[in-house]
Order: structure tokens, then C-alpha cells, then sequence
């Protein structure tokens, strides 16, 4: 039979069951970083800390994993900017080296080309002339200023491989001389940044792991904590029970024995949770304060820290390199002015193309070559002392008749001569309208913003096309077909009227000195016929 005491402790067991299952389903399980400490999950907690902390730690690791990947790629960044670079200098210094060759060989092709011809003008008997006297013609003056801008031109070309050869590519390997340099030591300071940065993570890392060890102890505590408050709920459940149902004395003291047993237990638990809390405060503090710490100092290298380590790398390179580019710059345009001035004088020289002004000093020059013959003086033969033209009868009335002749036939040759001058004059303008073109601007051959198809196109449509050159040479050659002919002609015609003119002007003044001689003579007779009749 059930005694009613065993009847008395499966019912408060039962009712302690009950009270238990009550409790849990009314008290919500409490929650910490996400989980549930309900003592129903307590088997499964350990398991589910597990997990947690290997996908938190591999969360971290790789995190740390992807920067330390930066800073390794960092690096080879920075050394390809680097070596592309030397790349580049070492280009330009090559560029320069053979530039530098190519001016010095192009200086000494225009000294040889100057001297070759410098010395055939030197040995020539016009040039004897023309520096004794100083009269250049005009022509020759050009040729003699070209000389020399072609010797001006072969200097400056050397003094441009000098500068090239001495200067620009000096400067060139002095700034690759600073790039390995400035590289290797931005290396060595980013090197300590990254092992700076690799020592917080390290630190945050160890701080992290201390922070999960002691929250997870303090789980465990206010796990342990709460099995004895729930053991020391069902005791003091168990002894108001006893104390309703009046149980004996002999009963009560082994019930207090257990009661002291759980309040013990209970403190000792207290306090193992409050260490344990305290601990994981210190170090939940002491995670934060470094992550603080490490994501200020990853941020400060990101943001600021790899600007400055570049600049490190960059430091003085564009600036040089601008300084050796501008050297390059005043070379080619000390040479474009020199070019120019000398171009200048050459233009001036050609704007003084004088054709008249070459002509006198021609004359000048060979004075006893162009200078007028001594006249032909009257050779009288055997005795002959009449020296001038005969106006007397008989020859007077053909004297006279030929003076009239030749004043009509100069009346008609000059008129007619007269058109051919104006003729002659008319060609002439036009040929000096052929000959004067403007057909020497070739600019649009420099244009390089257009295609080489396209300035080959216009090149071959512009005034020096072969087709256009043809033509006009043949209508120039046809001009001066004609024109010389017409000066042909105009030299006949002004020779014939000259011949014609001292004739007519001769006998102009010969009859006229006959007139007045025949009438002395009229008169003297008169005179005389007058005195014999006076005598008888």
C-alpha cells in the first residue's frame, strides 16, 4: 500500500514539475549578443557559442586577409608606377641621345654644304671685285646672306645637340636616379606602416578573442546562476508545502541542512557571475576601445597615410621633369628666334631686289666696258678741208628735197613706233603681272590638324599643281615670245628714227645756214652793182 506520505511527495513532486514547466513557459529566455540562455537550450548552447565564434573569427580573418592583399597590391602598384616610370625616362633619354646625333649630323651636312660653295665664291674673280669695291648686287647679296644663315643654322643645330647631349638627358638620368631612390625609401616607411597596421589587427584580434572567452564565461555563470535560483525556487516551494501539512520535527532539520546547502550554492554563483561579468565588461571595454583604435588608424592610412606615402614616391619628379621638358622648350625656341633673325636680314635683302639699282652698279663696276665710245670725228681725205655738209647749188634743191622726205618719213615712223611702245609697255605689265604672283605661301602644306590625304588633295589642287604649272609656263613663254618681238621691232623702229632724225637734223641746220649764206650773197651783189653805177 501507498503510505500517505509517499502519496504527500509524488504530489509535491508533481506539482514541483508542474511549477517548473509553469515558470519556463512564462519567464521569455534572455537574450545575450543573440542568444537564449532558457535552461531548455542549455544542452544545445556550447554548440551554438561554437559556431558563432568560428564564423565571427573567420568573419575577422578575412577581413584582415582582403587589407593585408591590399597592401601587398599597394606595393606592386607603387612599383609599376615606378618602373613605368624609369621606362619613360629611359625613352626620353634615348629619344634625346639620337635627336642629339641627328642635329650634330644635320649641323655638319650644312657646314659642308655652306663651305662647298662658300669657297667656289671665294675663288671666283667677281668676289675679288665685290669686296674691293663693296657694291653687292642685290641678287648676289641674297646669295651671300643665305650662305650664312645656312652657316648660323649649322651653328645653332650643334649648340642644340650640345644642350641635348650635356643638359636635357644629364637631367633625365638625375631624375631616374631620384625615382629608384624615393621609391625604395617610401617602400621602407610603408613598410613600417603596414606592419602597423598588421600589429593593431593582431592586438584587436588578441582583445577579441579575450572579449568572447570571458562573455562566454559570464554565460555560463548567469547559466549556473539561474539553475540555482530555479533549484532554491522549488525548495522553498517544497517547504511551504511541509509547513501546510505539518510535518513532524524529526522532518525539518535535514530540510534546512539542504536549503543552507542551495543559499550557499546560490552565493557562490552569485559571485562567480558578478567576476564574471565584471571581467567581460573590462574586456568588452577594452575591444571596443581598440576597435575604436584600429579602425581610426586603418582609416587614417586609407585616407591619408597612402596620399602622403605617394607623394613620397612623387616627390620633386613632375617638377623636374617640367624643368628638363622647359630646358627642351627655350633650346627650340632660342633656335626658332635665332632662325628668325637671321631669316629677317635675308628678307630684307629680298625685299631690296632692285633690278634698276643691280644695273647701274653692273655699269659702275665695268665702267670701261659700258662706258660711250669716243665720237667719229671727220677724216678728210688727200688735203680736203671742207668739213661740212654742202648746201650750194646744184645740191641745195636735193638737200631740200630730201630734208622733206626724211621730216615726212620721221612723222610716220614715230607714230607708228609710238604704238609699238604702248604695246611693248602693255606686255611688259603683263609679264610682271606672271612673274610677280604671290604663289609663295605654302602653309597650308603645315597645317598638321588636317590628314596627310587631305594636304596631298589640296597640294595637288593649289597654283604649284604640275597641270597649272604647265600652262602658265606656256603662256609665259608665249608673253615673251611676243614681247620680244615687239622690243625687236621697237628697237628697229627707234634706231631707223634715229639714223633718220640726225640726218633730218643735220640738214635742218645746214640748209638753214645756206639760206642765210645765199642771201649774203644776194645782197652783196647788189650793193656792189650799186657802187659801179655810182662811179661814172
Amino acid at each position: 500500500m501507498v503510505t500517505r506520505k509517499q502519496r504527500r511527495k509524488k504530489n509535491g513532486g508533481s506539482r514541483c514539475n508542474v511549477a517548473s514547466r509553469r515558470s519556463t513557459a512564462e519567464t521569455p529566455p534572455k537574450v545575450v549578443d543573440g542568444q537564449g540562455l532558457n535552461p531548455i537550450t542549455r544542452g544545445t548552447m556550447s554548440s551554438t557559442r561554437f559556431r558563432k565564434d568560428k564564423e565571427i573569427i573567420a568573419e575577422y580573418e578575412t577581413q584582415v586577409k582582403e587589407i593585408r592583399n591590399q597592401l601587398v597590391e599597394q606595393f606592386k602598384c607603387l612599383e609599376q608606377q615606378s618602373e613605368s616610370r624609369i621606362q619613360l625616362l629611359q625613352d626620353l633619354q634615348e629619344f634625346f641621345r639620337r635627336k642629339a646625333e641627328i642635329e650634330l649630323e644635320y649641323s655638319r651636312s650644312l657646314e659642308k654644304l655652306a663651305e662647298r660653295f662658300s669657297s667656289k665664291i671665294r675663288s671666283s674673280r667677281e668676289h675679288q671685285q665685290f669686296k674691293k669695291d663693296q657694291h653687292l648686287l642685290s641678287s648676289v647679296n641674297c646669295w651671300y646672306l643665305l650662305l650664312n644663315q645656312t652657316r648660323r643654322e649649322s651653328r645653332d643645330h650643334a649648340t642644340l645637340s650640345d644642350i641635348y647631349t650635356n643638359n636635357v638627358i644629364v637631367r633625365l638620368a638625375q631624375i631616374s636616379e631620384d625615382v629608384i631612390r624615393l621609391f625604395k625609401k617610401s617602400k621602407d616607411i610603408g613598410i613600417q606602416m603596414h606592419e602597423e597596421l598588421v600589429k593593431v589587427t593582431n592586438e584587436l584580434y588578441t582583445v577579441m578573442k579575450t572579449y568572447h572567452m570571458y562573455h562566454t564565461e559570464s554565460i555560463s555563470a548567469e547559466s549556473k546562476l539561474k539553475d540555482a535560483e530555479k533549484q532554491e525556487e522549488k525548495q522553498f516551494s517544497k517547504s511551504g508545502d511541509l509547513n501546510v501539512n505539518l510535518l513532524r520535527h524529526e522532518d525539518r532539520q535535514p530540510r534546512r541542512s539542504s536549503v543552507r546547502k542551495i543559499e550557499k550554492m546560490k552565493e557562490k554563483r552569485q559571485a562567480k557571475y558578478s567576476e564574471n561579468k565584471l571581467k567581460c565588461t573590462k574586456a568588452r571595454n577594452d575591444y571596443l576601445l581598440n576597435l575604436a583604435a584600429t579602425n581610426a588608424v586603418v582609416a587614417k592610412y586609407y585616407i591619408h597615410d597612402v596620399s602622403d606615402m605617394i607623394d613620397c614616391c612623387d616627390l620633386g619628379y613632375h617638377a623636374s621633369l617640367a624643368r628638363t621638358l622647359r630646358t627642351y622648350l627655350s633650346a627650340e625656341y632660342n633656335l626658332e628666334t635665332s632662325r628668325h633673325e637671321g631669316l629677317d636680314i635675308l628678307e630684307n635683302a629680298v625685299d631690296n631686289l632692285d633690278s634698276r639699282s643691280d644695273k647701274h652698279k653692273i655699269m659702275d663696276m665695268h665702267n670701261q666696258v659700258f662706258c660711250p665710245p669716243m665720237r667719229f670725228e671727220y677724216l678728210p681725205h688727200m688735203g680736203d678741208e671742207v668739213c661740212q655738209v654742202s648746201a650750194q647749188q646744184p645740191v641745195q634743191t636735193e638737200l631740200l628735197m630730201r630734208y622733206h622726205q626724211l621730216q615726212s618719213r620721221l612723222a610716220t615712223l614715230k607714230i607708228e613706233n609710238e604704238e609699238v611702245r604702248k604695246t611693248l609697255d602693255a606686255t611688259m605689265q603683263t609679264l610682271q603681272d606672271m612673274l610677280t604672283v604671290e604663289d609663295f605661301d605654302v602653309s597650308d602644306a603645315f597645317q598638321h590638324s588636317r590628314s596627310t590625304e587631305s594636304i596631298k588633295s589640296v597640294a595637288s589642287e593649289t597654283y604649284m599643281s604640275k597641270l597649272n604649272i604647265a600652262k602658265r609656263r606656256a603662256n609665259q613663254q608665249e608673253t615673251e615670245m611676243f614681247y620680244f618681238s615687239k622690243f625687236k621691232e621697237y628697237l628697229n623702229g627707234s634706231n631707223l628714227i634715229i639714223k633718220l632724225q640726225a640726218k633730218h637734223d643735220l640738214l635742218k641746220q645746214t640748209l638753214g645756214e645756206g639760206e642765210r649764206a645765199e642771201c649774203g650773197t644776194t645782197r652783196g651783189r647788189r650793193n656792189a652793182r650799186a657802187r659801179i653805177q655810182v662811179l661814172p
